[in-house]
């Protein structure tokens, strides 16, 4: 389970979800909490909080009674520069009056810690009593320190002087005694040192539009400053009137200056909100307007100015600007100026101050001063009363460089970056007599530098930064802000589009707990737009949506409202009967816990008469949980079913319990020799006085009653026996008779009061999850006399931030253990249990520390990991199961290469199991995939390789090389596929001419080229290289035969020249051409016919073996006619030969009884002649 810390700062309340924390990271905590504020109505309310942790926390902020989503009325800041987070309420009115909640949070705890709001009604507060105190306390000041070394001038007089001024002083004012007063003098400057720290208060006092109460306020503070009283009231009194309403603070603060003697130094500061005047300090000294300072303000009071005129060095230190209670401080560096360069100024016309003296300087002069005495000048060219200041800019929007000059006698010039610039449709310069701006115009990114104005030899430089924070679509923005009603059981959607410097962080949260996808939370982010879906909302899923985007540029966010509507919950009990008389009846009960979101407009009501089976409808009641029904007969008892109506539906129905339309209701109080009695008298007396009443009593199980008189409404039964039960009926008695008994009362047993029981013990969570626990307890001790035996318990909770709390069952259960059902994810609770029994209820028994609505702890671990190793065709699909356990739910991580997988990846997460799909995979996938489960408890990760390859393509080249006899290097060019798959590898195979047979000589090369030992020589050998991966292999490259002699290169020669035969078929005559060609390499053959290449002509049949090379005409006819040539060509040379083919006539039919199988026959038989010819003649 979770712990609860101890903070530093008192107040805070701190959850640590871990045992233990990594080394450097830390829980949120508050250095400091926001402070109750008590102020008027309609002023401005700010609640400040700073909090520390590692990862630095987010900070929400709530209210007990309300919501703050009102962006008009509620605004959230954060202030880099303080670190401060501010929740500021405009124009407080009494309903802001509330407990607010500021809460921090990070992944390793949670910091809570409240305030208050306390709203005063302005017309109520008295006028005058402020001015009244104030008054009275500084005349009272005034008194006690008159005259004598006391004064308060007189000391002003002495901490403003040279220490060789304090003699005459000291005559003045007819102080004798000098030693004390230096000793005294060193006591108020530690002390007015000490009071810098603790205060700073401006005892200027307000211009003239401040009121009277405003002077004297200033005038008040400034005496308590300076006489540091040290009462911790009065200076609350001082802060709550005049800050808490004028909450100013430094949007440019004061920046160190370098100045060379004789110059002018100018400091420089902008508010955040007007202000008359503010203090300027050095070394704890007040600086006021005159010959050495000069102290400006803008028309708009925003911008103030100090101006020190000719620095020495006597004026080099710390000067400090103080606004209300905020204050910045900037160092001033005085440096010596070379006497050269004042005797160059001199020469150009300048003046010249030597120690104090103004003369017109002289090369003379300065060759006799430049050793004894320190050169100053002063320049009466132009200056700036006022330079540049470094501006933020937003993109797309406008941002504005403004100086001032002493004189709007010169145009100066603006530069960007060094390169000068000038009015375009980007830049607008203007003046407006000294004052000198530069407007850009629609900024960009490229806008962004260093920019500088120059006049009369004088510059200010300052930087503009164009950033491009994360931007909400107006339209978008206003639909989203508006609050979502949904029913329960839909889906809710949130989406917005924004623009920005990307990448940008998306965040989304509910009431102030991030939000991460889920089986019930999908979130869907892009470039430019953001969606949030909520599946079958709960009613415990309403609440404040927000969605906070974050880059280097800055953050934004953006609230809404989630209502989810319901049917309303049943009414609830038990009824309790107000009046119960013989015509009517009476009761009330409680509306129900859960309105589902819509308010109840009436209750609908059934009634039932005891002893029968039907339900009568009484109808649909308006206004409150009460009823009275005069419908009933005396004596009759009679049970209630009431359901609520909403705008959503009808509840459940509630049951009451039997309720007795009777003119007695009869109580009793037991004892173990007495009971008590008493009723109220009947409401019809029938006219005459009622003279007594009847009282019977029966024992529970008898049909006999006995009669015992009463006088009065009260009686006491003795006639009883220790622990039987008896019931009892009563009628009254006027001067007519007696008249109709009342309905038996409930059993009262004769026995002592029962007392109520003791403490339970042992209480105790045995199982927790996000919306139930579990709790048992070991029933109390039973003392006689001080506490009875508990019959049932009541469990009580409360949320962390309430005070009120909610009973969770009706009825006391009588077993010593609960299931609390119906908690909020992540929520603390107090829990506490209470006992009973017919004497009443017990003390309350409570857990010490609060208990979080999530499941116990469990360290993520998993249950089946991945293989270290995959292999993937490319195309086919990749598919990763991780199984795990881990409490309370994950955040899960996939990575590649460690770096977040691309949105071509498909994850699915459950709470103990997910998915990484690839649909069709790519080589561009393979790599290493981790996966990282990480909770509040600690993180577990898991990898895998993935390869996504294909069968490899075959390499290219093969060549054969002989370095060292009996060996062969095979080499060959690398696979098209060798630079995309590093486990690529290659094979090489041997065939030997000795024994016909594939053999492997090598396997596993990761190079291109492998040398093969023990070749025979006079052998012939081929080798085959294959490429080899994780998916198979690849086709052979084959080399080409080693082992035969190179037979040398010779031209291509014709050994046979054509020879031209005939044949006769039985149809037509046929032509066969045929020679005989030698060459190496081996000649490429064409024929020709008139010049006309024949190689491509179906009409002839051309052949070339080994060697010999024919063509036939299958069928002569006159247009066969022509010369006829056969070329050999190789890369030597060429050889060529030719014939006539003529034709003379026509074969006549039947001449010849030739077959065309005798011709073929003939064909072949002349064919191979001519190659035994040929081979004869090649051997020889």
């Amino acid at each position: 389970l979770s712990s609860k810390i101890r903070s530093k700062t008192p107040g805070v309340m701190i959850t640590q979800y871990s045992a233990s924390l990594p080394e450097g990271k830390s829980t949120p905590d508050f250095q400091c909490k926001p402070v109750p504020v008590t102020i008027p109505e309609g002023k401005l309310a700010v609640f400040r909080a700073v909090v520390t942790g590692d990862p630095k926390p987010d900070v929400s902020w709530r209210r007990a009674k309300g919501t703050i989503t009102d962006k008009e009325k509620f605004q959230r800041k954060y202030d880099e520069s303080t670190g401060e987070h501010i929740l500021e309420i405009y124009k407080v009115t009494a309903t802001e009056s509330d407990t607010y909640k500021c809460s921090a949070v990070n992944e390793y705890g949670k910091a809570v810690c409240t305030t208050t709001l306390s709203v005063i009604d302005g017309k109520s507060l008295p006028q005058f009593s402020l001015y009244f105190f104030l008054h009275k306390f500084l005349c009272f000041s005034k008194e006690e320190r008159a005259g004598g070394e006391n004064d308060e001038k007189f000391w002003d007089a002495l901490l403003n002087a040279e220490g060789k001024d304090y003699e005459r002083i000291c005559k003045e004012n007819g102080i004798t005694d000098l030693h004390l007063i230096l000793k005294k003098i060193e006591e108020k400057k530690k002390q007015r040192g000490q009071n810098k720290h603790r205060i700073n208060i401006s005892n200027q006092k307000l211009n003239q539009a401040g009121t009277e109460e405003d002077l004297l306020l200033m005038e008040f503070t400034r005496k308590f400053y300076r006489n540091n009283l040290g009462c911790s009231a009065v200076a609350t009194l001082i802060y709550n009137h005049v800050f808490a309403v004028s909450n100013v603070d430094f949007v440019i603060k004061i920046q160190e200056i370098n100045v060379e003697e004789a110059d002018n130094a100018l400091f420089e500061c902008v508010l955040t909100h007007p202000l008359p005047q503010i203090t300027w300090m050095r070394k704890g000294l007040i600086l006021e307007d005159g010959e050495k300072y000069s102290i400006t303000v803008s028309e708009h009071k925003l911008i103030h100015r100090l101006m020190i005129k000719d620095c020495n060095k006597t004026d080099k230190g710390i000067y400090s600007a103080v606004a209300g209670i905020t204050s910045c401080s900037a160092w001033l560096v005085v440096e010596a100026i070379k006497v050269k360069q004042a005797a160059e100024k001199v020469r150009n016309g300048k003046t010249l101050k030597i120690n104090g003296e103004y003369r017109n300087g002289t090369d003379q002069h300065l060759r006799n001063e430049d050793k004894k005495k320190t050169v100053f000048f002063s320049d009466p060219g132009v200056h700036f009363i006022w330079g540049l200041s470094d501006v933020d800019a937003i993109i797309n929007e406008t941002a504005e460089l403004t100086c001032k000059l002493s004189s709007d006698d010169y145009e100066g010039a603006w530069f960007r970056d060094g390169k000068k610039i000038s009015s375009d449709d980007i830049f607008f310069i203007t003046k407006d007599g000294p004052i000198h701006k530069l407007i850009i115009i629609n900024c960009a990114e490229d806008h962004t530098g260093k920019y500088r104005f120059e006049a009369d030899g004088r510059k200010t430089e300052a930087m503009v930064n164009v950033k491009d924070p994360p931007i909400f679509n107006p339209e978008d923005l206003c639909a989203f802000t508006e609050p979502l009603a949904i029913k329960v059981g839909h889906n809710a959607i949130f989406k917005v589009q924004f623009v920005g410097h990307q990448p940008i962080k998306i965040q989304w949260f509910r009431d102030g707990d991030e939000l991460q996808d889920d089986s019930s939370a999908k979130i869907e982010n892009s470039a430019g737009h953001s969606r949030l879906l909520l599946s079958r909302c709960q009613r415990k899923d309403m609440g404040e949506i927000k969605i906070k985007l974050k880059n280097e540029h800055g953050f934004t966010e953006a609230l809404s409202k989630l209502l989810v509507l319901d049917k309303p919950s049943p009414p609830q009990g038990p009824a309790e009967v107000t009046e119960s008389s013989a015509s009517c009846i009476e009761f009330k009960w409680r509306p129900p816990k859960d309105d589902g979101g819509s308010p109840v407009i009436s209750y609908m009501l059934e009634r039932q008469q005891v002893g029968r089976n039907t339900w009568k409808k009484i109808g649909e009641m308006k206004g409150g949980p009460t009823y009275r029904d005069t419908d009933v007969d005396r004596g009759r008892r009679y049970c209630y079913r009431i359901r609520a109506v909403t705008a959503e539906g009808i509840s459940e129905a509630m049951e009451t319990d039997d309720m007795q339309a009777s003119c007695f209701i009869i109580q009793s109080y037991a004892f173990h020799d007495c009971i008590n009695l008493s009723w109220s008298p009947p409401s019809n007396t029938g006219g005459s006085r009622i003279l007594g009443y009847v009282l019977e009593k029966r024992k529970k199980g008898s049909n006999l009653w006995s009669v015992v008189n009463a006088a009065d409404e009260k009686y006491a039964v003795r006639d009883v026996v220790e622990g039987i039960e008896y019931e009892f009926r009563v009628s009254a008695v006027n001067l007519s008779g007696a008249g109709e008994s009342s309905n038996p009362s409930e059993f009262a047993f004769a026995r002592d009061p029962k007392k109520p029981p003791g403490k339970v013990t042992s209480l105790k969570v045995t199982e927790t999850s996000y919306t139930n626990m579990v709790l048992t307890w070991t029933k109390p001790e039973e003392k006689p006399g001080i506490q009875d035996e508990a019959k049932g318990y009541f469990v009580e909770i409360r949320q962390a931030d309430s005070l009120e709390w909610s009973r969770c069952n009706t009825t006391p259960c009588i077993v010593t253990s609960f299931n609390v059902r119906g908690l909020r994810s992540m929520e603390m609770y107090w829990v506490r249990v209470i006992t009973a029994n017919d004497g009443g209820e017990g003390p309350p028994e409570e857990l010490p520390n609060y208990v979080l609505a999530m499941p116990s702890p469990v360290r993520p671990k998993f249950t089946k990991r991945m293989k270290n190793f995959m292999v993937v065709k490319a195309g086919n699909s990749v598919r990763i199961t991780v199984n795990f356990e881990a409490s309370p739910r994950p955040e899960i991580v996939w990575l590649k290469d460690n770096m977040l997988v691309s949105k071509r990846v498909t994850v699915s997460n459950s709470d103990c199991s997910s998915q990484l799909l690839i649909p069709s995979s790519e080589r561009s996938d393979s790599g290493v995939y981790s996966i990282l489960v990480k909770n509040l408890v600690g993180q577990e990760t898991s990898s895998t390789e993935i390869r996504v390859t294909d069968d490899p393509k075959p390499p290219g080249l093969v060549e054969l090389e002989e370095n060292v006899p009996g060996t062969v290097t095979v080499m060959w060019e690398p696979s098209p596929d060798e630079k995309r798959d590093d486990r690529l590898h290659y094979t090489v195979s041997k065939l030997d001419s000795s024994k016909r047979t594939w053999t492997p000589v090598a396997d596993r090369l990761f190079n291109n080229r492998f040398t093969v030992c023990n070749i025979v020589h006079g052998r012939e050998y081929h080798f085959r290289v294959f490429a080899k991966n994780d998916m198979g292999i690849s086709e052979p490259s084959e080399s080409p035969t080693w082992g035969t002699e190179k037979k040398k290169d010779v031209l291509p020669s014709l050994l046979e020249k054509l020879v031209v035969s005939e044949m006769a078929s039985k149809d037509c005559y046929e032509c066969y051409m045929s020679c005989a060609v030698k060459g190496n390499p081996s000649p490429h053959i064409t024929w020709y016919r008139n010049h006309v290449s024949l190689n491509t002509d179906t009409n002839y049949y051309i052949s070339n073996t080994c060697g010999v090379c024919s063509l036939a005409i299958l069928s002569v006819g006159p247009k066969d006619m022509g010369e006829y040539k056969v070329i050999a060509e190789n890369s030597l040379g060429r050889a060529e030969c030719s014939t006539l083919l003529s034709v003379r006539g026509e074969w006549e039919r039947g001449t010849h009884s030739v077959t065309l199988r005798s011709l073929i026959l003939i064909a072949i038989f002349c064919l191979s002649f001519r190659l035994n010819k040929l081979r004869t003649s090649v051997i020889r």
